[in-house]
Order: C-alpha cells, then structure tokens, then sequence
C-alpha cells in the first residue's frame, strides 16, 4: 500500500495535511448531506424529517454501521485503510471516520426520500397491490 496509507507511516499527517485545504473525503461528506437535505427541503418534500419513524430508522442504521465500520477501520487490525490526508482524522467510536457517518446519512435518507417520493408521484394500484 501506498506511504500514505499506512497508519503511522512516516510522514502520514492526520488531519488537514493537504496545504490547509479541507480533505476531500471530508468536502464530499458535507456536500453529500447538504445535497440531500436541500433536495428534501425544497425538491421532493416528503416529510421524512418530521417522522419519529425516520430518526429511529437512522439510529437503528447508526448502530449496525458502528458495528460493521468499527471492526472494517479499527486501528488495531484495519481493513479498510484511509490515507490520512484525505480526511479530517477524527474518529469514534471504535476508530470510525466521522465522514463515514455523514455518507451513512446521506445514502439512507436519499434512498428513503426517493422511495417516498416514488410513492407520492406513483401511487400503488390496489390491483397490484
């Protein structure tokens, strides 16, 4: 693998390491959650946000991908390794990129928006139902 790479690789810098930009990883994880919230806000305006159903929907989610991710990032024994300048380098719990919960966000709150709008704009018929 790459220098980069490697936790603890020589010359790895956690952190803003690319020049004093933000990390790529970093931007794409804000944009993904701010693409999604103004599209439900003001495009498909479903309503999932005012739903209990959806903020418990998101913790059920939380907690497995805390599991899964936890054991994938873990510093002890990586599988999945992240180069360290490509993110902020903040972790937790369990050695967890915090940008892997903004993508967690913003892939189920856009595939349950979508749903919903789906069934806004296209109801079930009874027939096939």
């Amino acid at each position: 693998s790459a220098p980069c790479c490697r936790p603890g690789a020589a010359g790895a810098r956690p952190g803003w390491s690319t020049g004093g930009q933000m990390p790529e990883y970093t931007v794409l994880g804000v944009l993904s959650v701010l693409g999604v919230v103004l599209a439900e806000r003001f495009w498909w305006r479903t309503g999932v946000f005012t739903e209990s159903r959806y903020w418990w929907t998101l913790g059920i989610v939380a907690f497995f991908q805390s599991l899964v991710d936890g054991w994938l990032t873990k510093l002890s024994a990586p599988i999945v390794l992240y180069a360290d300048g490509h993110f902020l380098g903040v972790r937790a719990p369990f050695d967890i990129p915090v940008e892997d919960f903004l993508f967690g966000f913003s892939m189920v709150t856009l595939t349950i928006c979508l749903w919903r709008r789906q069934e806004q704009t296209h109801p079930a018929s009874e027939e096939r139902a």
